[in-house]
């Protein structure tokens, strides 16, 4: 595909009013304004162009979730159409619409069995947010009022309002705004590379699912109301538990009553080869968070499915929940994502990704590993990670202060790929619709830039 000159801007003009007025999301909006923004104005399959022409392979699918791909004309058709008939009308004053209701049904559809209920919010934010309030509605409700403090763990990551940003561990995020907010308290991370290279991987991962149990034991498990993970934590550093850690944190919650709430607002909708998440985990929560990929991003769209054991005490014992938002429900989002799933099941693409794809790039990326600049690359569906080192031998890293993470993800837009620094660690995360051969494409790209990048360490004298 070409740009043709419909899609060409003037990039100073766009960059120049970009910097005036657009304070842009976790960006130090003067560094940029001084470079200006890269402009972006074309998308088809797992493709982008900028306003100067370049293309650009989006190995990050946008953020983790343009799932189907750029260009799907049959997404523009069922907002379009949708825009038509009733653009909009809110879920309050109790009434439906027609799209709402559908994705309702078809959610429950594609969830695990314990899931017959969703509340719709406009992003993965607004659903952690959601799930805060709507944990500890439950324990009041139960007459268990002092059940209030949800554990979570350290870099993850559920969102940047005051609750998601909570409940998430980023100690950057969590210095400014007081953060987090009381009875949101955090457990270490289950990254075996970082904290358990001592012992085997499933020995780790009992371990590290055994610091939740001794964190309920230090509260008080009376007063524990929930546990919250992503499946894979993704802005993290796509951190892959070993296979022992969920079936243990789903041995510990049920141990003590707790609610387990697995945030699946990337790792759902296909991305690791399964539905969900904690299917390919094998653990079963009672809330779950998702975004992102239920409309491929087209337009934004969140919620929670809510699990029977606490559907039932909303209904039964709930009377009016006093939580909501203006776009729950919209009927436009509603219309993409009943769209967007339809894409999914015909076009198969969860089956593709765990049979195919997935076991591809598995291949393909963990061969990266012999590269001097790599310590370890793995792989779980469709994410993958690798990490940077310093030295190959020792697995010695690189000064944090140096930020070689940055200098990798230079060279890899520079030269035609995307992919994602979270320190030292270098994250992708492509389209559900990759195709083998494109992924040779990008695996050969990243190399390229890793080989790059090495070289420019070396004339630094950084190696």
């Amino acid at each position: 595909m070409n740009m043709n000159e419909n899609t060409r801007v003037d990039t100073k003009a766009i960059q120049a009013i970009d910097g005036a007025h657009y304070l842009h999301p976790f960006t130090d909006n003067q560094a940029l304004g001084q470079k200006g923004a890269r402009v972006m104005v074309k998308g088809e399959g797992i493709y982008v162009w900028d306003s100067e022409g370049h293309k650009i392979l989006d190995g990050m699918s946008g953020l983790w979730c343009v799932n189907v791909g750029y260009g799907r004309k049959e997404l523009a058709d069922a907002a379009y159409k949708q825009l038509l008939e009733m653009p909009y009308y809110n879920s309050f004053f109790q009434t439906t619409n027609v799209p709402a209701a559908q994705l309702a049904k078809l959610l429950t559809e594609v969830t695990p069995p314990q899931f017959n209920h969703v509340f719709f919010s406009g992003s993965g934010s607004e659903g952690n947010d959601t799930v805060v309030r709507m944990v500890r509605r439950y324990w009041d409700l139960l007459e268990q009022p002092q059940r209030k403090v949800i554990i979570s763990r350290h870099n993850a990551y559920h969102g940047s309002t005051m609750c998601g940003a909570s409940l998430g561990g980023m100690s950057g995020m969590h210095a400014q705004g007081d953060l987090p907010i009381p009875n949101i308290v955090h457990i270490e991370q289950p990254y075996w590379y970082e904290n358990g290279r001592d012992m085997d991987p499933d020995t780790f991962g009992l371990k590290a699912a055994g610091w939740l149990e001794e964190k309920i034991l230090e509260i008080g498990a009376d007063k524990v109301a929930a546990f919250i993970g992503e499946p894979v934590q993704g802005a993290g550093g796509v951190i892959i538990p070993p296979k022992t850690y969920w079936p243990e944190i789903q041995r510990i919650c049920d141990k003590y009553g707790i609610l387990l709430v697995s945030d699946e607002v990337i790792c759902g909708f296909g991305r690791l080869g399964e539905w969900w998440g904690c299917e390919k985990f094998g653990y079963r929560p009672d809330l779950m968070t998702f975004a992102k990929g239920v409309t491929s991003g087209y337009v934004p769209l969140g919620g929670v499915m809510v699990g029977d054991r606490i559907a039932k005490v909303l209904l039964e014992k709930g009377g009016e929940f006093n939580h909501g938002y203006t776009y729950s429900g919209h009927p436009v989002a509603c219309a993409v994502a009943l769209e967007n799933i339809e894409i999914i099941r015909r076009e198969h693409l969860v089956e593709k990704v765990r049979e195919e794809t997935g076991p591809y790039l598995k291949e393909k990326f963990e061969a990266l590993a012999d590269h001097p600049l790599v310590g370890i690359a793995e792989t779980c569906g469709l994410v993958a990670g690798l990490v940077l080192v310093k030295n190959k031998t020792t697995q010695e890293a690189f000064d944090p202060a140096l930020e070689v993470g940055m200098v990798c993800r230079g060279h890899m837009f520079g030269n035609g790929m995307i992919m994602r620094a979270v320190g030292d660690r270098m994250i992708i995360a492509p389209p559900l619709v990759i195709t083998k051969a494109q992924i040779d494409e990008m695996v050969g790209l990243i190399r390229s830039c890793l080989d790059k990048t090495y070289a420019d360490l070396k004339q630094r004298n950084w190696i």
